[in-house]
C-alpha cells in the first residue's frame, strides 16, 4: 500500500536546498501541500531555512523526517550521490518520492530507486522542470501535430553562466555527481525525448574545461545524439557562457520552429514557426513551471494521471548524461544502454 493521500498533502524536504528554497517550497503550497519538516546534515543550516521559509520543524536525521507520519511525499533535492539511498529509505518508510536529477551516479542505482517505490505503489516523480515549460509543451504540440512534416534535426542551446552561489559540488566534486553532464545533459535529453517522442540511440561528445571547474570535471560539452526515429539532435551546454541565451531549434521537412529563452526555471521564452517563407509567433500561455509539476504529483498522489516526468524518464536521462561522459573520455560513438531504455 502507498503512503495516505490527504487533502493537505505533507512534505519532507530532504535537503536544504537553494531549488526548494526558490521554487519548489512555494510550488508544493500552492497545490495543495504542506512542507513539515527539513532535513539537512547541518543542524544550523536545517534550523535556520526552517525558520527562514515557514517550516515548522528541522532535523539532521532521515529517519526522523520519515518517521513523521504527517509526512505522505518527500522531495530529495540533495547532492547527487545521496539520492539513492534516501530514495530507498523513502520508499520503505511508505513515503511518495519527487527526486532531482541526475537520479543516481549508475544506472542500476537509479533503476532501484524507481522500482522500490513501484512495488510498494508509491509514486516516483523526476524533477525535470522543462518538459513543464508552456514553450517546451507548444514545440511538442507543434511537432507532434505534424506542422513541420518529417523531422530531421534539432538544436538545443543551453550555455549559461553557473550562478556564483552554486559554484561549488557541481565544479569540483566528482564524488557528489559534479559536471556538465549530471546537471545539464539530463535535461536537455529529457527535453529531446520529450518533443520528439523518441529515444536517443547513441550519442557522440566533446568536453572542454574553461575556467570554472575543476578535480577532472567539465564546464562544457557539445554532443550529438542520434534517435530512434534516425532524427539527430545537436546540443551545446556550459556552465561557463555568460551571453548566449539558451534555445532550441526544431527543423523538419515542411518547416522549422525556433524557441528562446525557454531553457530556463522561469516562465518566459517565446516561440516562432517558420514555413512556406513565412515566419510567425507561436502564442504561448505561461505558467509557473513548478506548480504545473506539483500540481501533476499530487494528483498522481489521488490515482488521478501521472508526474509529468516519472521514475523513468529519469533513469533515461541518466543513461544519456553517462553515454555523453564516455563517449567525450573515449572519443568513440558511445550507444546510450538499452538498460535506460527499460520502463518495467
Amino acid at each position: 500500500m502507498g503512503a495516505k493521500v490527504e487533502e493537505s498533502v505533507g512534505w519532507g524536504l530532504v535537503g536544504a536546498s537553494t531549488i526548494a528554497r526558490e521554487w519548489v517550497i512555494d510550488a508544493i503550497r500552492q497545490t495543495g501541500g504542506k512542507p513539515l519538516v527539513v532535513m539537512s546534515r547541518d543542524a544550523d543550516r536545517a534550523a535556520t531555512y526552517a525558520r527562514a521559509n515557514g517550516i515548522a520543524r528541522a532535523t539532521t536525521s532521515l529517519s526522523t523526517l520519515l518517521a513523521d507520519e504527517a509526512v505522505d511525499a518527500v522531495y530529495i533535492s540533495t547532492t547527487n550521490e545521496r539520492h539513492h539511498d534516501e530514495a530507498l529509505a523513502a520508499a520503505e518508510a511508505g513515503k511518495h518520492v519527487l527526486c532531482e536529477k541526475p537520479l543516481a551516479l549508475t544506472l542500476s542505482a537509479a533503476e532501484a530507486m524507481v522500482r522500490a517505490c513501484r512495488d510498494r505503489g508509491l509514486i516516483f516523480a523526476t524533477n525535470h522542470h522543462l518538459r513543464n515549460a508552456a514553450t517546451i509543451c507548444k514545440v511538442r504540440e507543434l511537432v507532434q501535430a505534424g506542422v513541420l512534416g518529417a523531422v530531421h534535426a534539432m538544436r538545443i542551446f543551453h550555455a549559461v553562466y553557473l550562478p556564483e552561489h552554486l559554484q561549488s559540488w557541481r565544479l569540483h566534486r566528482p564524488d557528489c555527481g559534479g559536471g556538465i553532464a549530471f546537471d545539464i545533459s539530463v535535461h536537455d535529453a529529457d527535453t529531446a525525448r520529450f518533443i520528439l517522442d523518441d529515444e536517443p540511440i547513441d550519442v557522440v561528445a566533446q568536453t572542454g574545461k574553461f575556467g570554472l571547474s575543476s578535480h577532472g570535471l567539465n564546464d562544457a560539452v557539445m554532443y550529438v545524439m542520434r534517435m530512434r526515429s534516425g532524427v539527430l539532435v545537436q546540443a551545446h551546454e556550459s556552465f561557463v557562457t555568460r551571453h548566449a541565451g539558451t534555445g532550441l531549434e526544431v527543423h523538419g521537412a515542411d518547416g522549422s520552429i525556433f524557441a528562446r529563452e525557454v531553457m530556463t526555471q522561469r516562465p518566459v521564452g517565446s516561440v516562432w514557426l517558420r514555413r512556406d517563407q513565412t515566419e510567425r509567433p507561436i502564442p504561448v500561455e505561461h505558467e509557473n513551471l513548478y506548480v504545473r509539476a506539483l500540481s501533476r504529483f499530487h494528483a498522481a498522489m489521488r490515482g488521478l494521471g501521472s508526474p509529468t516526468a516519472d521514475g523513468w524518464d529519469g533513469v533515461r536521462s541518466l543513461a544519456v548524461a553517462l553515454a555523453v561522459q564516455e563517449a567525450a573520455r573515449s572519443g568513440r560513438r558511445v550507444r546510450v544502454s538499452p538498460a535506460g531504455l527499460a520502463s518495467s
